[in-house]
């Protein structure tokens, strides 16, 4: 399978010049191959092929205009005619219902937060013996390396994001050879805002907030970024504190979904969600919440963990009544308000814990063995009886050799 592992990235003042000519350049072919196909469409002309895009890219770079292409490595510029390919690929497979809804490509712009280029193995980019990451017209970089690569990286990504900083995202093939020894326990979870996750063993995961408790100096910053001038130079030195100020709640909040979904996926050989609608609820009052704690980052990253260790993810649906049906005798008791935490059974009497009790059915749900107080109830494999082994002659067949027949 495929990962990808970032290391971040200490440029110096040239090669941070270089970078910025080269995301410059990188954005530009990709608006003037966007522009193109979206003329031809305008005038009824058939779809503009990639072969026909790379043609006009190599013809720009010899005209006055566009000379200054050729001060950039030639790999970026044709990995961005690849990216607006996949762009195109990601829209149409949304038109036919093969992946989620998605708008068509949109022009780039020199203002966004975010700005990447992608080197293959063909630009000749190499780590060198000192550690420094060389990259064509661009020079050594220092890396922080964090960990050791597992195998020899296909790609590298150069990214710079809102902050100001920048990044360096490795592609490597890794073997299915850290499959984790297996284990008994099995865990529903369920995913909330008042505990950020509540296992069917009765485990209750505070939920941090990291947005809320930096909501007083994120409003500091943003106040006083409205109050500098558009255009100038202070402004963006405010902008740079508010983003700044959200990569560290973003770097805060990623570090612990990591950190928990490890956990999980070590203690745990199978593991069940609940697909939730988050999209949905980030309509509602509750936004804010929602995106700060971040349930489907959480998922994602344990959907890939389990596949990379060895483990079993399970999504149930999200329509699945947990809070309403009893985890100990299986009646669906109604909806009840969101105020009610703690209710008893009308049928078994049993008083159940409202979050507890959904990651119990979540786990049920997911044919996972526990019961409603956490434990395992799937008894291990048992020799049959010997009153009960081999096979046992059909009733007809019984009546027939009493009777003497002889059955053809």
């Amino acid at each position: 399978m495929q990962l990808r592992y970032g290391f971040r990235l200490y440029p110096n003042g040239p090669q941070r010049s270089a970078l910025a000519r080269s995301f410059g350049c990188a954005r530009v072919v990709f608006n003037d191959a966007l522009r193109v196909r979206e003329d031809a469409r305008a005038a009824g002309l058939p779809f503009v092929t990639s072969g026909e895009l790379s043609k006009r890219l190599t013809a720009s770079k010899k005209t006055p205009e566009r000379a200054w292409l050729g001060e950039v490595s030639s790999v970026i510029l044709q990995q961005s005619l690849r990216d607006l390919d996949t762009a195109y690929r990601n829209f149409f497979d949304s038109l036919r219902g093969k992946r989620p809804k998605m708008g068509p490509p949109r022009f780039k712009s020199r203002k966004d937060n975010r700005q990447a280029i992608r080197f293959t193995a063909n630009a000749g980019w190499k780590i060198m013996p000192g550690g420094k990451l060389r990259l064509p017209k661009i020079g050594d970089m220092r890396v922080k390396w964090s960990r050791t690569l597992p195998s020899v990286p296909s790609t590298v990504t150069v990214i710079k994001d809102a902050a100001g900083r920048y990044f360096a995202s490795f592609v490597v093939e890794t073997e299915p050879s850290e499959v984790l020894p297996e284990v008994t326990p099995e865990v529903g979870i369920d995913l909330g805002l008042g505990h950020f996750a509540v296992l069917s063993d009765g485990t209750k995961i505070d939920s941090p907030r990291f947005l809320r408790r930096a909501e007083k100096r994120l409003k500091r910053a943003q106040r006083a970024l409205s109050r500098k001038a558009k255009g100038s130079s202070n402004r963006g030195k405010a902008r740079l504190k508010v983003a700044r100020a959200h990569a560290k709640v973003a770097d805060a909040r990623r570090e612990f979904h990591h950190q928990l979904s490890t956990k999980l996926i070590r203690e745990n050989q199978a593991i069940a969600v609940e697909d939730l609608a988050v999209k949905g609820l980030a309509r509602t009052r509750l936004a804010k919440s929602v995106h700060d704690a971040g349930w489907s980052a959480f998922t994602a990253m344990l959907e890939y963990k389990a596949a990379r260790y060895g483990r079993t993810l399970t999504r149930i649906g999200r329509f699945e009544p947990t809070s309403q049906v009893c985890s100990a005798c299986g009646v669906k008791d109604g909806p009840k308000p969101l105020h009610i935490r703690v209710w008893t059974c009308g049928a078994c009497g049993a008083v159940l814990d409202r979050d507890i009790n959904a990651a119990v059915n979540v786990a049920k749900a997911a044919g996972l063995a526990v019961s409603a107080c956490g434990a395992r109830v799937r008894p291990g494999p048992l020799p049959a009886p010997r009153g009960e082994a081999g096979t046992h002659p059909k009733p007809c067949q019984a009546t027939a050799r009493q009777a003497g027949i002889a059955l053809l």
